[in-house]
């Protein structure tokens, strides 16, 4: 299996470029990993949120390949403790065939055609946090996961 974190354009902080890139370092210890970005979408200005949302649906869609077991990051997803969010992820290896795809929207959120294409959400958290920062909370809670599902000592219980 292959876990692939997509997401709405680029990450703007170096910072956190450099943080994510090294977590991707260290899962890619344990299984593939990759973070794919769909671009941003130009001259949305004066663009409803609900067609901004649309359009970037269409193109997270487009992303997705057959096979693919879909995860939102949404605020009203799943929420699980660091040690239940690794036996998810280790049920997971066992049962996702192809890419497990864990996806970022926009800034407003996922179009209902998303929702209905993905059969899982997840939260990170019931606070709300940035997109940016969401990119590395995800990434070190997936660290963290396959540390636990390894049994070494990074997670303390």
């Amino acid at each position: 299996m292959k876990i692939v974190l997509l997401m709405i354009g680029k990450t703007d902080s170096s910072a956190y470029t450099q943080a994510i890139e090294e977590y991707g370092k260290r899962i890619n210890r344990y299984l593939p990993f990759e973070v794919s970005v769909v671009p941003d979408l130009r001259n949305t200005r004066n663009m409803p949120e609900a067609q901004q949302k649309e359009k970037e649906g269409e193109l997270i869609l487009k992303a997705l390949q057959p096979g693919d077991a879909c995860v939102l990051l949404d605020e009203r997803g799943t929420t699980y403790s660091s040690e239940d969010f690794a036996a998810y992820i280790g049920g997971k290896m066992h049962t996702v065939r192809k890419r497990l795809v864990f996806v970022i929207g926009g800034p407003y959120g996922f179009s209902r055609q998303l929702y209905d294409a993905a059969p899982e959400s997840l939260s990170l958290s019931r606070m709300t946090f940035s997109h940016q920062m969401i990119r590395l909370l995800f990434t070190e809670q997936l660290y963290r996961a396959m540390t636990i599902i390894n049994n070494e000592p990074y997670h303390h219980s």
